[in-house]
This record gives structure tokens, sequence and C-alpha cells, in this order.
């Protein structure tokens, strides 16, 4: 144990000499956290649009006041022509055109189905979903206002026009902001870059100075080696976790509604498997570049993309979906994004950690194994 202690203090007394690591573990989060906070938003504000009225009655502007007095859109221009359309929607300039027919006022004063057009720019199709959604809220809404002003101009009674008056409550993101669901995913993304790629780096540089040797020939045993180099790494990540809940707190005003301890323990869970996989890593690489570029895209960005940090794993075919069950990021974000937002413990989130023991030992035991043969 003493001969473990003193290699630990001999890896804290080297962090100490690069303090170029000090900030990036410690540092480096928290400007990554503020960035891609900000950054990671699919809420849509502003919906650059256009209108083709063709009515041009006091029915039709109250119909258009309806899109702009709701704060998302924003009328860019008004046009005369479908080529006009085509042409602003083509270069960007527009994301939804109305076009009301010259019949619009006629038709609703008629008491007969007014229709009107909606047309879209779908290349983003995330965006285009959001403003459809708008748009059909808005339409419902003044529907059901020219029901209303029919009623009363007709003299009958309310209650002889039936409808459903709907009462929405949302849970755990009232504003429905994209952010509250997405900064708590990239607590779980920055400890894994910390862990994974800082482990291999550092492990393949003591290769290139030729440290490495040096350890080997000392009386410290493959094992204390492997515990030694991994057990520094442990405690600068718990200090990122510290400093990335504080920024999310502060920053975001995110803060923790579960319980504090059960998500450290589940990082420190999560810290086993991106721990052997950055020992993994290492004993396959011969340079930090290759070292760097096999964490990245070997095993970055294929968690990213199955952890459901991004992209709903229930949208994904059912053969990439048996893929990311053994994804250890896929569980951690379950459990901090359970913690955080809905206020989650133990009790709730248990089989989770257990899949993270489970992996994480599996991981970091195999990558141990062969760290060690290696050694040797």
């Amino acid at each position: 144990m003493k001969s473990i202690l003193e290699f630990v203090k001999k890896e804290f007394l080297q962090f100490k000499r690069d303090p170029k690591m000090f900030a990036l573990i410690l540092i480096a989060p928290i400007i990554q956290l503020t960035f891609l906070g900000f950054a990671a938003n699919l809420d849509v504000t502003y919906v650059r649009t256009i209108v083709f009225d063709q009515d041009r009655s006091v029915t039709s502007r109250d119909f258009i006041e309806r899109f702009t007095s709701s704060g998302y859109f924003k009328i860019e221009d008004f046009v005369n022509s479908y080529d006009k359309i085509t042409t602003e929607i083509n270069k960007g300039d527009a994301l939804l055109a109305i076009v009301i027919p010259d019949d619009f006022e006629k038709n609703i004063m008629s008491n007969r189905t007014a229709s009107a057009q909606a047309l879209f720019n779908g290349s983003d199709g995330n965006t285009a979903g959001i403003v459809a959604g708008y748009c059909q809220n808005i339409i419902s809404n003044y529907s059901q206002k020219i029901i209303v002003d029919y009623v009363n101009r007709s003299g009958r009674k309310f209650s002889s026009v039936p409808f459903i008056s709907p009462e929405i409550r949302i849970w755990y993101n009232p504003e429905l902001k994209t952010r509250n669901f997405m900064v708590p995913g990239i607590v779980g993304l920055l400890l894994s870059l910390i862990t994974l790629i800082l482990t291999s780096l550092a492990v393949v540089k003591e290769k290139e100075i030729g440290t490495m040797e040096q350890l080997i020939v000392t009386p410290l045993k493959p094992y204390q080696i492997i515990i030694g180099k991994l057990v520094p790494f442990v405690a600068l990540s718990f200090a990122a976790v510290i400093v990335i809940l504080a920024s999310m707190w502060f920053i975001f005003g995110i803060p923790v509604k579960g319980e504090l301890w059960f998500l450290f323990l589940s990082s420190f869970l999560y810290i086993l498997s991106t721990l052997g996989l950055g020992l993994f890593v290492s004993t396959i690489s011969k340079t930090q570049q290759q070292a760097m570029m096999i964490s990245i895209f070997a095993v970055m960005m294929p968690m990213i993309f199955l952890s459901g940090f991004a992209f709903p794993i229930e949208n994904m075919p059912r053969s990439i979906q048996l893929i990311s069950y053994i994804v250890p990021l896929r569980y951690f974000n379950d459990i901090i994004r359970g913690v955080i937002l809905k206020g989650l413990g133990f009790s709730d989130l248990w089989f989770n950690a257990l899949l993270l023991l489970l992996m994480g030992a599996a991981i970091l035991l195999f990558s141990s194994l062969r760290f060690k043969s290696r050694l040797e």
C-alpha cells in the first residue's frame, strides 16, 4: 500500500509540473459547458416568415396578426407571387411562407370552411416540425375564436357548440427548454473526455519519453503501477464533476433535484468504464496522436451517437438500439438526467447503477489485464 501511495504522490507531482493539465481538467470543462450549453439549443424562437395575402381583408390581417403576436414569427416581407415565395425560401431568407387565398374572409363570413396554406423550408426537419406545431396551435385557437364569434352572432347558446378545453401540465421542464435537457447530458460528455482521452494520453506519453521502461524495472508490481496511474484521474474526475455541477447551477440555473450522493456514486461507476477504455486505448496506441484519434473516433463519437445524448434511442433502427445497450454513457445519461431534472434517486435508478458497475468492472479488468501483459 505504501508503494502505491508513493506512486500516486509521484503522479500528482507530475501533474503539478504541468499546469496545463490542471487547466484542462478544471477550467476547460467550465468553458466547454458554457459554450455547449448555450449552443446546444433546439428551441425555435425566431421564425423568418413571408406572407402572400391575396385577400387583403380585415379578416386576413387579423389572421396574420395572430402569428406576429405569438412572439415566434417575424414577418420579413409581403410578396405578391408564388415565384417570389420560391426565391425567398431557396435563398434561405424565409423558413415559412403563409398564403391566404382571395376568398378567405368571404368563406368565413359565409360560415364555410376557409383555407390557408403554409409552406415550410424542410431542410432542417426538426425546426420545420416545431414551427409546424406552432402554426397548428395558432390556427386551432383562431378557429375556436371563429366558432365563438359565430355562436354570438347567431344567438345560440354557447353550450350548443361542443369543444374540448385541454389543461396541459408539463413536468420536469415546464418551459420546454432544450437546454434543460441537453446540459445534464453534457456533464457525462465532459467527464468522458477528461477520463478517457487524458488517461490514454498520459500512459502513452510515458512510452514516448521512455519512462515506462524505467517503471517496469522498479520493484513495483504491474497492478501497483495500474492503480497508481488511475487513482489520480479518479480524484481529478471527481473535482471536475463538482466544478461542472456548480457551473451548471450558477450559469444555467439548473440545480440537482435528486440525491447528490447517488449522483457521485454513479459518476464513480461510470468513471470505471471510461478509465478502462482509456487504459485499453493506451495499449493499442504507439503515439499520443494515435491515442487521441482512436479515443475520439473509435470510442467517443459512437458513445455520443448511441447514448441518447443528442438523438433519441427510440427513433433508431432496432439493430442500432441493440448496440446501444453496451454503451455505458447511455445508462449514465439516464441517471444524471433523472437525478438532476426529475429528482430521482437510488430506489428509482439502481438498475442503471448496477449495469454501470458490471460494465465498468468488466472493462477495467479486461484493460488492466491487457496493460499488465504489456508491462510484463
